[in-house]
């Protein structure tokens, strides 16, 4: 981690706001970098239009806007772009848009005739209301950051989870099997085996009709292992558990898993909680909701250090390749 003393010497012109979205973690963020949060308020007019006021200067500072675009979507997306406007406005001198969870990420191909690549106008509407440059955790695709025409910092969660599970697990941690839950998330779920120095598994979903049910087939031995399932997001959580299920019936001892995102919307909670996940965890890139707060197998993990020193590092331009995690 870089030092304070180096920063303090920068200090007077980095400058960190935050939107509505997830206001924990951007206040755990600063106090890992030893800053306050920037003085602002983000309210409504009655008829729904967001106002955003700051009360100190930003002129000439470098500038980081911590802000996820998760539930509400649209609200929160809206404050993000109308922050980075006041920001530009208001003559800051370089202006980071922080994005822990990136929304519409999910969006980025056409899979039918006539869809739009909400991915890529997102994008658009970020850099057109003046952000220089992208810090995100764990986009839904590599690929999105080719979608922005300014520079991208693109974190990994693997590292958090590597060392949560190596503390949790111990030596144990080689005789585990990371499992991929599609084809899609292989090259994630390679990675982060290495890690551990796991073995590793790839869930392969397949629908042979229309309105059948999905039929699982495990590549690879899990049977008499302790399972670590591990994605970007977890929504609706139907493939997760599906994929947890079928772990177990090919003989898995018990099955864990992990993600950085924790969208858990319609009746995922529920999901998990009657399925054999033994253990979920997930980053704080999404506050946790009043009921996934409540739920005994959801265990958050505290990103704020990994910000704070992507931050740190993009403030001195530092290189990332040397980043602790």
């Amino acid at each position: 981690m870089i030092s304070h003393t180096d920063l303090i010497s920068h200090s007077k012109d980095l400058k960190v706001f935050a939107g509505n979205s997830n206001p924990k973690l951007a206040k755990a963020i600063c106090s890992q970098m030893g800053i306050k949060l920037g003085e602002s308020t983000i309210s409504a007019f009655s008829d729904g239009e967001i106002c955003v006021s700051l009360y100190e200067t930003v002129r000439g500072s470098d500038v980081f806007v911590i802000q996820s675009t998760c539930m509400p979507v649209n609200r929160n997306l809206m404050e993000l772009l109308i922050i980075i406007d006041a920001l530009r406005r208001a003559s800051a001198n370089r202006i980071t848009a922080v994005i822990p969870y990136f929304g519409y990420a999910r969006q980025d191909r056409k899979t039918k005739a006539r869809d739009p690549i909400t991915a890529k106008l997102v994008s658009n509407m970020i850099t057109t209301a003046g952000a220089d440059r992208i810090l995100a955790m764990d986009l839904h695709a590599a690929q999105i950051q080719g979608f922005f025409d300014i520079p991208v910092d693109h974190l990994q969660g693997g590292g958090i989870f590597a060392k949560y599970y190596s503390n949790k697990f111990g030596q144990e941690c080689d005789n585990m099997m990371v499992v991929s839950p599609d084809v899609g998330s292989v090259g994630r779920a390679r990675a982060f085996s290495q890690k551990i120095h796991a073995g590793l598994a790839i869930v392969d979903k397949r629908r042979p009709r229309a309105n059948e049910s999905v039929v699982m087939n495990v590549i690879g031995d899990v049977k008499g292992y302790d399972c670590i399932l591990v994605d970007d997001l977890i929504d609706t959580a139907g493939s997760l558990c599906n994929a947890a299920v079928a772990l177990v019936r090919q003989g898995a001892r018990k099955v864990y898993a992990c993600a950085s995102h924790g969208v858990l919307s319609g009746q995922a909670i529920e999901r998990i909680q009657n399925s054999p996940i033994e253990e979920l965890a997930l980053l704080d890139t999404i506050p946790a909701s009043n009921e996934a707060a409540a739920c005994s197998k959801l265990r958050y993990l505290d990103s704020a250090p990994v910000f704070a020193e992507a931050i740190e590092r993009i403030f001195q331009n530092q290189p990332f390749s040397s980043m602790s995690i």
